[in-house]
């Protein structure tokens, strides 16, 4: 693995629901708190448990305006997929949240939640669809390792300390290499 580094004074927005929340551990070993770890950097945890992709995209104008962030980290649509709730809405909630930080120039990178599909987890090809047409990065490995793995679970659908660190890892490493502040991020 390469050095974890970005700027500084980056600060990122962790944005979703109960995988971001960190739901099955203490607040201080969720993925975004070891993300600020791995990263030295400040990493807002705004993740609220059981929220509905339909319910992020109300709440995101607001979070954005609040914390100002250079990096939104969106893992969100666990809760529409568990629920059974129509995923091409939950494709249109993520692609007008990706649309809403880029429109600031914020640089997004889009968790793929994956589901449970013939004894496997495999993240949906609208997370694909979503992340090419706004040109962003997908982090799409860590959730679905977890998942079938019940060392890394703290529940059926919950990643445990180990799961969560691992989650941060991956992001850590995708913003490592790929975010650029002076970069064009749309």
């Amino acid at each position: 693995m390469n050095t974890l580094v970005v700027p500084l004074d980056t600060k990122v927005l962790a944005f979703g629901d109960s995988l971001t929340f960190g739901y099955g551990v203490s607040r201080d070993k969720s993925y975004p708190s070891v993300l600020a770890n791995l990263l030295h950097t400040e990493v807002i945890n705004e993740g609220i448990s059981g929220e509905m992709s339909e319910q992020g995209l109300l709440r995101l104008p607001a979070v954005l305006e609040k914390y100002k962030p250079n990096i939104l980290v969106l893992c969100h649509g666990a809760n529409d997929i568990l629920r059974k709730r129509d995923l091409v809405k939950m494709k249109e909630n993520l692609s007008k949240m990706i649309t809403m930080a880029q429109e600031k120039g914020i640089y997004v990178l889009l968790v793929g939640v994956p589901t449970n599909e013939l004894l496997t987890f495999s993240v949906p090809s609208l997370y694909y669809d979503v992340a090419q047409s706004h040109g962003i990065e997908i982090e799409d490995k860590a959730l679905s390792e977890i998942l079938g793995n019940d060392t890394l679970k703290s529940d059926q659908v919950h990643p445990n300390e180990q799961g969560y660190r691992m989650m941060a890892l991956n992001i850590a490493q995708l913003l490592s290499d790929n975010y650029h502040p002076s970069a064009k991020t749309f």
